[in-house]
């Protein structure tokens, strides 16, 4: 049934796993287990509207991703183990149409036919509490892996997630290296200071931070995170929701983060954002505004997904040195008339104030369109168009379409 080579060896590096834990302890660590196989299918087109160079970037991929997790042995400390395989498979591509994100280009500048990653990591429980070493996804205020790309960017190192107060979250963790979204091997962390410039070649990432329901409604959040000689950063969140009566609500959502400098880096930076959103009978409404203070732009390693309310598609965070934005959003939910699983999104983000003289200015305009099959033959098969338009008069402007079939298979 596992056909690809990627998925034998998952099946095959679990199975080791399991055999090397006693026999008498792996009722649990087999009856919990769980595996499914994602069918990630992956069109990307960027068309640059002026300027010089490569004008676009256009390519198609097959992804498949099998994620296999196991349960976990008796007794106070609960063994186990979780296995990620990954194979990117081309399509479509060519010389001086590479640089989508979803496969790696060689030095002479074309895409390979396949790329392939196998991930493993250990893991351990006692009561509420577990620990991962070895292959890690997180997605936390600190650190958040990319996923919208043909594969998902994975690490390697450690991390523990505690939950044994009710309503409060501690979550700690130790990178080392990075395995980017279209590369089939792990490197050095990497920083993006949104300077200019990036720190390379580091060797350690670490985090800590905490999540804690105040109220029902209301919840706080606190996380340190330091990358080695490139920044220390001290981020902030509070989520608050409100109803104001059947099917109604007001969402608040704020986020600040200081970072400073680690190291030879120059990071002096202040992020303060915040959005609003009002949702009723399908419909939201979000108006979001974020501001950057200090000599440097927002600082994060580079390649995840930045904690900020104006991180969107293309033009990526509105994170430049000095730079204000602001966003208008709106969402609906189909199923509210009566068409489950049709979703919708549009959203316009406009920045200024960055760059020589505070004279740069940039928008951005996306919309998305989704649908998962609710019932049939068809049934869990998702679809979804991604459209973004960016203008800048500091950079070139980008015309943008994505169009991603999935579908994933349980397979235990």
């Amino acid at each position: 049934m596992l056909k690809t080579p990627i998925a034998r060896g998952v099946a095959l590096a679990t199975l080791g796993a399991t055999l090397a834990i006693p026999t008498m302890a792996q009722a649990e660590f087999i009856k919990d287990s769980k595996a499914n196989l994602e069918l990630r299918n992956f069109y990307f087109n960027q068309d640059f509207r002026d300027g010089t160079g490569q004008s676009k970037r256009d390519e198609w991929a097959q992804g498949f991703l099998l994620r296999a997790e196991s349960g976990y042995t008796e007794g106070t400390v609960g063994f186990g183990v979780d296995a990620l395989g990954l194979l990117g498979v081309k399509l479509d591509s060519g010389r001086g149409r590479t640089g989508t994100g979803l496969l790696p280009t060689d030095n002479d500048g074309s895409a390979p036919n396949e790329y392939s990653e196998l991930g493993l990591t250990a893991k351990a429980k006692i009561s509420n509490s577990i620990l991962k070493i070895g292959t890690l996804e997180p997605k936390n205020m600190a650190v958040a892996r990319s996923d919208s790309r043909l594969l998902p960017q994975t690490f390697k190192g450690g991390q523990l997630v505690s939950n044994e107060i009710k309503g409060l979250t501690l979550d700690l963790g130790y990178l080392t290296e990075v395995n980017e979204r279209n590369d089939s091997h792990y490197d050095d962390l990497k920083a993006q200071l949104r300077d200019g410039t990036t720190v390379n070649e580091i060797d350690n990432f670490i985090f800590a931070g905490a999540s804690y329901k105040l109220l029902d409604n209301l919840t706080g959040s606190y996380y340190y995170s330091n990358l080695e000689e490139a920044y220390k950063q001290h981020s902030f969140n509070v989520v608050h929701v409100q109803p104001l009566g059947e099917g109604q609500s007001l969402k608040t959502d704020l986020r600040y983060a200081r970072s400073s400098d680690d190291g030879s880096s120059t990071v002096d930076n202040k992020a303060l954002g915040g959005m609003v959103t009002y949702s009723v009978s399908g419909h939201s409404f979000g108006l979001a505004y974020q501001e950057m203070k200090g000599d440097t732009g927002f600082a994060y390693l580079d390649g995840t997904d930045p904690f900020l309310v104006n991180y969107v598609m293309i033009a990526a965070d509105f994170a430049k040195t000095d730079e204000e934005s602001w966003q208008a959003r709106y969402d609906y939910n189909f199923a509210a008339i009566g068409i489950p699983g049709l979703t919708f999104m549009t959203r316009y983000v406009t920045g200024d104030d960055f760059g020589a003289g505070g004279n740069g200015k940039e928008w951005e305009r996306d919309t998305d369109i989704a649908y998962v099959f609710q019932e049939g033959a068809l049934k869990n098969l998702g679809v979804k168009w991604r459209n973004g338009t960016y203008r800048s008069n500091s950079t070139r402007d980008i015309d943008q379409n994505r169009l991603i079939v999935s579908y994933t298979i349980p397979l235990m």
